[in-house]
């Protein structure tokens, strides 16, 4: 380990008896210099058990592992994904026009706005009915197609922007090979007034090849026509396999393999959600990304909020032993956060081999998992609060809530209980209580509760286009950061691979009804039950 990492574990040690109440004795005011503030965001630390010399301990491990140069080699298009030689540039995504990164050669900021154009033009056409379906009807209806990357995002950003749906158009979203996915979506759907965005950058994924199937046979059959074509969208690096699908030429939209799947939700794969918040508020949420990666890159890593974040997952993680880390967003709208989150860090950091190809010598990623406050606090927050285990956690709220179509006083009075619920959640595991002096002592330790858990809060004043913008890219940013404090590459999985290959040739078993031996025993047990059962 360098000696930059056993500064911090130092930092660790002489924090190991101060609780965080103690943290704010010696210091009431500490909120005061560890909140920070990027974009409409304000991010309060002071609730985590650290110190100004841990964390001056932190960025001088963020120096060491350098951090600032990784950072500007990917925005300026160097090949960051290492085992896969290929530039990592979600950033350009969201750059202006008049910006330049070259790959390969061409800078290929003119052919990122020239997709969103494309795009735009598009979901205008479709908003306006100028665009209409194989019957002459209009679009009323678009579904998503796609799994990962290609329906975490955009699936989040429309929940997250539900308020925010102006074209007339809703967005359905399908993900999962299991047929009752598809079924579920269609079952209420006209196929009249419906389309497809089948997403996928092979445009072989599995699964979702076999709902695009599907879902031509459900169009075919339901407005008993051959040619759907007017049904379907694609977004993919193969349009030629696109086109032999059924979706025309003008329809397809680029993948690029400069674009990771979980880091893509700025690129084509938000087609679906921009068919239903409109051009604008798609650009606004570009915006919002946009403007964290300025802050990413410009402020001084004391006070550069991704970076912070970073470095106190690391401290949780490494130095204070917490394998898992929970989000909680009191928002509702926020309620597949936590999810999308689930692939951003634990797909990106989920490692075991650093860059060069050796075992790492210390954890990486933590569990990521949450629920929406506060139905997490009638589940869950009793681990939280009383467990065995510390679990830190991200509380995410607003000032104002986006509910529309109730008495408005009514729903302020609710988001006013909400957000008291969450600012009173972080207190108490911060603090905790001991046990009241009229408890019996049979039940004295059931009544404690220790407190000295983690948790940062974020706040905004409202979650809008731009907001979540901004809230996707602090979490980019950050898993960003954390890879290369890590030493490993961020942006290859191939931890997902082998699944893949094995469930091809168990498949094909199935299909075949014959158990090879090269199957193992277990899963020759398995098969046969499928297939005396099915």
């Amino acid at each position: 380990m360098s000696s930059a990492w056993n500064s911090v574990g130092a930092a660790a040690n002489a924090l190991e008896k101060v609780t965080i109440g103690k943290l704010f004795s010696q210091d009431p005011a500490r909120t005061a210099s560890m909140m920070f503030s990027a974009g409409e965001l304000l991010v309060d630390f002071s609730r985590q058990k650290i110190d100004e010399q841990a964390l001056q301990a932190l960025i001088a491990l963020a120096k060491d592992a350098d951090v600032e140069n990784l950072r500007n080699k990917m925005f300026s298009g160097e090949a960051m994904n290492n085992t896969e030689g290929r530039p990592v540039l979600h950033v350009a995504l969201r750059m202006l026009a008049s910006e330049s990164v070259v790959v390969g050669g061409e800078n290929i900021i003119p052919e990122v706005h020239a997709t969103l154009s494309r795009m735009a033009n598009t979901v205008e056409r479709i908003a306006n009915g100028t665009h209409v379906g194989s019957t002459g009807k209009a679009i009323k209806h678009v579904v998503n197609i796609g799994i990962g990357g290609s329906d975490l995002g955009p699936a989040m950003a429309m929940r997250a922007l539900s308020a925010y749906a102006v074209t007339g158009v809703q967005a359905h979203f399908v993900s999962n090979v299991d047929p009752t996915d598809l079924a579920q979506v269609l079952a209420y759907l006209n196929p009249h007034e419906t389309a497809f965005v089948v997403a996928s950058k092979t445009f072989t994924t599995q699964e979702t090849m076999a709902n695009a199937h599907t879902a031509m046979k459900w169009l075919q059959t339901g407005m008993n026509v051959a040619d759907v074509q007017s049904h379907f969208f694609a977004v993919t690096a193969r349009v030629d396999a696109a086109v032999q699908f059924g979706v025309s030429a003008e329809n397809i939209f680029p993948m690029w393999d400069w674009v990771g799947g979980r880091f893509s939700l700025g690129s084509a794969i938000g087609f679906s959600l921009m068919c239903s918040i409109g051009v604008q508020h798609f650009n606004d949420m570009l915006l919002g990304m946009r403007e964290m990666d300025e802050h990413f890159c410009s402020a001084e890593l004391q006070e550069n909020v991704p970076v912070l974040l970073a470095l106190v997952g690391i401290w949780n993680r490494n130095f204070l032993g917490s394998a898992s880390q929970a989000v909680i967003p009191y928002l509702q709208e926020l309620a597949r956060f936590p999810a999308y989150l689930q692939q951003l860090e634990m797909e990106s950091n989920g490692k075991r081999a650093n860059r060069a190809g050796k075992l790492v010598e210390h954890a990486t990623s933590p569990v990521v998992w949450g629920e929406p406050g506060t139905n997490g606090q009638h589940a869950f927050f009793q681990l939280l609060h009383q467990g065995t285990d510390v679990i830190p956690v991200d509380f995410i709220g607003a000032a104002r809530t986006t509910a529309s179509g109730l008495d408005e006083q009514s729903a302020h009075e609710q988001h006013q209980k909400l957000t008291a619920n969450m600012f009173a959640q972080a207190s108490a595991l911060a603090f905790g209580s001991p046990a009241a002096t009229d408890v019996p002592a049979a039940q004295g330790e059931h009544r404690v509760f220790p407190g000295n858990r983690p948790s940062t809060t974020i706040v905004f004043t409202e979650l809008n286009p731009r907001v979540l913008g901004q809230l996707v890219a602090l979490y980019e940013h950050k898993t960003f950061v954390q890879g290369c404090i890590w030493g490993i590459n961020s942006f290859d999985q191939w931890g997902v691979e082998l699944g893949k290959v094995l469930a091809g040739d168990v498949l094909a078993h199935m299909a075949n009804t014959s158990l090879d031996s090269t199957l193992d025993y277990s899963t020759r047990v398995l098969v046969e039950w499928f297939l005396n059962n099915s």
